[in-house]
């Protein structure tokens, strides 16, 4: 099956160009045990990324305060960039595809935009985006809103942008915003999860979104 061309293409980052689980969990399990919560497995963790952790720490310490999960989550990000994404990889063919696919392309993730330049950079993948954007102050994925500013920025029409992304949430805010969703196989989100949300299109391989792409060849 052939995926149409379109003006914009938005990436998640976790999951999708980057496998960085190991550095994500390591720092979310240092998080949580300093604060009491031991024995949580990785599974459990993996099913998190993506998502704001502030749910994470509501399901785990049921009861906490606002105040004390902003205390958590800047723990957290703390101990993550501390890593120094020493536990981190690009998926196999990621930098080919984002190579020979036409069209603008832009992130929306979960991550902060700073955070994301700069990770995207020490990976070598910042100078295939004409855009990152990341969740700065607004809600995260599964609202819409990190994948709005982009269309924004770009003046493009939600029909005219894709939404690549390996679970349910940016299935959903896809959706949320009115542009067509491409599902990937090989990251960390829940499969059962993500086809009820029906993605218009699923990808097993980075290479698959420029080959099947009309004129994504170059």
């Amino acid at each position: 099956m052939r995926i149409p061309r379109f003006k914009l293409y938005l990436f998640d980052i976790d999951g999708t160009l980057l496998d960085s689980a190991g550095d994500i969990c390591s720092a979310v399990r240092q998080t949580l045990e300093n604060a009491g919560a031991r024995g949580l497995t990785e599974a459990y963790l993996r099913s998190f990324i993506g998502r704001h952790l502030c749910a994470l720490f509501s399901e785990v310490f049921p009861g906490i305060s606002e105040e004390r999960s902003m205390e958590l989550l800047a723990i957290y990000r703390a101990a993550y960039l501390a890593r120094g994404h020493a536990g981190t990889r690009v998926y196999e063919g990621v930098p080919q595809m984002l190579e020979r696919l036409g069209g603008l392309k832009s992130t929306a993730t979960t991550k902060g935009s700073e955070t994301s330049r700069n990770v995207l950079a020490q990976f070598g993948l910042a100078g295939y985006f004409d855009h990152v954007q990341g969740t700065d102050g607004f809600p995260s994925k599964p609202e819409p809103d990190v994948i709005l500013r982009s269309l924004e920025r770009f003046g493009v029409a939600p029909g005219e942008c894709l939404m690549i992304g390996d679970a349910a949430p940016d299935m959903e805010a896809g959706r949320r915003a009115g542009v067509p969703t491409c599902g990937v196989t090989w990251g960390y989100g829940d499969a059962a999860k993500m086809r009820a949300l029906e993605p218009d299109f699923w990808i097993s391989h980075p290479l698959e979104l420029a080959e099947r792409t009309d004129g994504g060849l170059l």
